[in-house]
């Protein structure tokens, strides 16, 4: 099943031509020393936002925080299963990402 996943998180990542997939045994997404979108060990993607688009997009999407290891993950979003349908639409959001981490102050 993870690796279901991971073949999911690849292409979604791969339609996102700006940035490339990190990490062998947790894939994830970076910018500037800031880490954008990430697969958990249970196979949930989860994408980062700014407070306020992460409080509008979890009432949006009917969605919570996201968590890996446990772990509350500030500012990600976990993507439900039905979005993962359409990776274009998906895509769309990892870009949006990519732009609000590329606007914070490098690490």
């Amino acid at each position: 099943m993870w690796e279901e996943k991971l073949k999911v998180y690849d292409e979604l990542v791969a339609k996102c031509l700006r940035f490339e997939r990190k990490g062998k045994t947790m894939p994830y997404t970076s910018a500037n020393g800031h880490m954008f979108s990430l697969l958990n060990k249970a196979g949930e993607i989860g994408i980062r936002f700014s407070k306020e688009v992460q409080k509008k997009y979890m009432e949006e999407f009917d969605s919570t925080i996201f968590k890996s290891y446990n772990s509350v993950m500030q500012g990600y979003v976990l993507i439900p299963e039905y979005m993962l349908k359409d990776l274009d639409n998906v895509a769309k959001y990892l870009n949006e990402s990519y732009d609000y981490v590329t606007s914070l102050d490098p690490k």
